[in-house]
């Protein structure tokens, strides 16, 4: 069964792609055990976090400070009162290292890795197997943000600014929206007609509604939208003929990287940098359609048939350019093919290379002493 998010690699990573410090997942540790060494307050985080999560919190440590022994007076964790031995690490979960003595926190992620057991030490990231991240719970939807064990105080910061841009009635609207999955399931049989109904629905009125407290309304309209017919809802597609800019992810354009995160399919230039492709979503087909020498490279009618083709059945593509399409591009062409035959076409304008590299360099196109510099040195060639 294939998870939400999972992605679909697509074949021929190049060596140069970078590889993630770590693999976000979510572990399920509900009636599980956990073992935490150490007694102070930064054990104290640990635990209160994993009793969140319903796990069966051991802590072990000579002595433990007054959060611990209040949490223990409440049930919610079992204190051990000596020192670890390696005997302690067997059947948990995971393991968490917070004593703060090196020695022993060391000793702790040996004997957790020594058994397969994923292991945590508390501001040591070489010493541990898995990270803990900044966490945003507003249940059921949980963000992690990771430094990769960098710099946790910066993750605490992008954590803050996340925090402020979600709705405090997102986890009410996901909770709204698993009550419908049965029936939305029943009439969009096919994934992909799913994914664009609840895109709809999470962009609209109802799930604004859901936010702002109506849920009466909103289930209302919610029945009406999910036994439309399925069939109400298929369209010829869309092509979105989108400028990269000059290669920099920061100088896209705010409906680029929109309409990057939303696409089923990217028919991409081979010049478009592979950090502008990582914006897009994890599951959408890329098709490098771009000139490389000594390549059999497709021709521009073959590129125009291949847009129309992925553009049937409702998918949104994004035929992705850089630069600015209609600097040095075949946007008319493309455009013009579409249209003739009925696909809808838009055109999102990007930074063209050469703005990009002045701007970069700090040289202003329009002043004068620089504008006129180049004819003149010209006329001297």
């Amino acid at each position: 069964m294939q998870d939400e998010g999972e992605a679909v690699m697509r074949p021929g990573r190049r060596k140069e792609e970078r590889v993630m410090q770590h693999l976000p997942v979510f572990l399920d540790m509900k009636g599980r055990e956990a073992l935490v060494v150490g007694g102070g307050e930064a054990a104290a985080c640990k635990v209160r976090l994993l009793v969140q999560a319903g796990a069966m919190v051991v802590v072990v440590a000579p002595k433990c400070g007054e959060s611990l022994r209040v949490m223990a007076k409440r049930g919610e964790v079992r204190l051990v009162a000596r020192s670890f031995t390696s005997e302690d690490v067997g059947r948990q979960a995971v393991v968490i290292a917070a004593t703060g003595h090196s020695r022993v926190d060391a000793r702790v992620s040996k004997a957790a890795q020594a058994v397969g057991i994923p292991v945590n030490v508390v501001d040591a990231a070489e010493l541990s197997s898995f990270i803990m991240p900044a966490i945003i719970d507003r249940d059921p939807i949980t963000v992690a943000v990771s430094t990769a064990g960098t710099a946790p105080v910066l993750a605490r910061a992008v954590r803050a600014k996340i925090e402020a841009l979600l709705p405090t009635g997102i986890g009410r609207l996901a909770r709204f929206a698993d009550g419908f999955r049965g029936a939305v399931r029943a009439n969009y049989p096919d994934a992909d007609g799913r994914r664009r109904f609840w895109e709809r629905f999470f962009d609209g009125p109802v799930a604004a509604s859901v936010l702002s407290g109506d849920e009466r309304w909103a289930r209302e309209r919610m029945l009406a939208l999910v036994n439309r017919p399925a069939s109400a809802e298929q369209s010829s597609g869309v092509v979105h003929i989108v400028g990269a800019g000059p290669g920099d992810p920061d100088l896209l354009t705010l409906r680029a990287f929109r309409l990057l995160q939303e696409a089923d399919v990217i028919v991409h230039d081979r010049l478009v940098a592979r950090e502008i492709l990582d914006h897009a979503r994890r599951d959408a087909v890329r098709i490098d359609v771009g000139e490389a020498k000594g390549a059999h490279n497709p021709t521009q009618h073959r590129i125009n048939e291949l847009l129309l083709r992925v553009a049937h059945g409702g998918r949104r593509v994004v035929r992705l350019k850089q630069g600015d399409p209609f600097f040095f591009g075949r946007e008319g062409e493309e455009r013009e093919f579409l249209t003739r035959h009925r696909i809808r076409t838009e055109v999102v304008a990007g930074i063209t290379a050469a703005t990009g590299r002045a701007a970069a360099a700090g040289i202003p196109l329009p002043h004068r002493d620089h504008a006129q510099a180049a004819p003149r040195q010209a006329a001297m060639v």
